[in-house]
């Protein structure tokens, strides 16, 4: 069973990446495709996603890193706040037609599991991992495992409100943390800092007056690498907003260590520096504690399949996925 291949999907909001991983959690294979609107077109999307892996690796099982809340045996997807799924039992459904055992991981877990077992979480003992991409995802890891809580959901940190009657969200509050830290949370920054005239304007700015459904996460990330003087005050904001919430983090849970994972995570070196200022100066007894070690991932963007790959694995092993066709 060790040297078996498994398959992670990491399901976002805005895309879906699929890999072959093998025992060492290393990649041996990828897909990639934009995450449709409907359910029906997302199952179709990821069947077409494992078929095509398996044509060319001979794979034993599937794990999906799915945004949502997921039910304490992992088997249905309740919410996802990005995703089209309510109530939905996905691993019965997609083992059914695909005749392979699935298993499903939230998918801030799935990227914690994968940073303990191959990446920057390795060592800590009480670690917050920051899945930042479309939204935000929270793993929690209490003594290396973990933690779920009673009904298990927790903890959904990037849905705790920062702003009264602030950005609307997808999960339907308003001012959620997310929606001011995060990928898409940098284009609504770069859209108000035009819009207020705060920055001189630029080429970013110049290029979003004629095109503003351009607008990316990673485009506003690409452009602060470039300097573009818009793109670096939406930084600069984003931040802001991660250092205070970094300080709730620690003011509730008091890791030892913080991993930035996921794709906006991993652009750790555009805001890593100017966070850790503003979370070790806004965090309560701030010169009076040890504060968290904060580290940006080892495994990037491929932290969340590898992640639901290693699941796979260990609940075949365990004999917890029994579906399949």
């Amino acid at each position: 069973m060790t040297g078996d291949l498994t398959i992670g999907i990491d399901i976002g909001g805005t895309s879906i990446r699929a890999a072959v991983v093998d025992e060492r959690g290393q990649i041996v294979d990828t897909a990639r495709a934009q995450t449709p609107a409907t359910a029906w077109a997302l199952e179709k999307c990821l069947d077409h996603m494992v078929d095509r892996l398996r044509s060319r690796s001979e794979v034993v099982a599937v794990g999906l890193a799915i945004a949502g809340f997921l039910t304490p045996d992992r088997s249905v997807v309740r919410f996802a706040p990005h995703l089209p799924w309510r109530e939905t039992a996905v691993a019965a459904e997609m083992s059914g037609r695909t005749g392979l055992p699935v298993s499903c991981e939230h998918d801030a877990n799935a990227a914690a599991i994968a940073e303990r077992r191959f990446g920057a979480a390795a060592g800590g003992h009480n670690t917050i991992v920051l899945a930042i991409g479309t939204g935000i995802g929270v793993g929690f890891l209490l003594e290396g495992e973990i933690y779920r809580g009673s009904h298990g959901v927790a903890p959904e940190l990037g849905h705790l409100q920062v702003v009264v009657d602030g950005r609307p969200c997808s999960c339907g509050k308003r001012g959620c943390w997310e929606r001011y830290c995060s990928g898409t949370a940098l284009v609504d920054n770069v859209v108000e800092i035009v819009a207020d005239g705060r920055v001189p304007t630029s080429a970013l700015a110049r290029e979003i007056a004629e095109d503003p459904g351009s607008l990316t996460g990673r485009r506003v990330a690409a452009a602060a690498h470039d300097g573009d003087p818009v793109a670096v005050a939406a930084f600069a904001d984003f931040a802001r907003w991660l250092g205070q919430g970094m300080a709730m983090i620690a003011d509730i849970f008091d890791p030892d260590l913080i991993v930035l994972a996921g794709g906006v995570g991993a652009a750790g070196g555009l805001f890593l520096d100017e966070a850790r200022e503003h979370y070790g100066a806004m965090v309560t007894g701030s010169g009076h504690r040890r504060l968290a070690r904060i580290r940006s991932t080892q495994l990037g963007e491929a932290a969340g399949m590898i992640g639901a790959a290693a699941v796979a694995r260990s609940d075949l092993a365990d004999g917890v996925p029994v579906l399949r066709g």
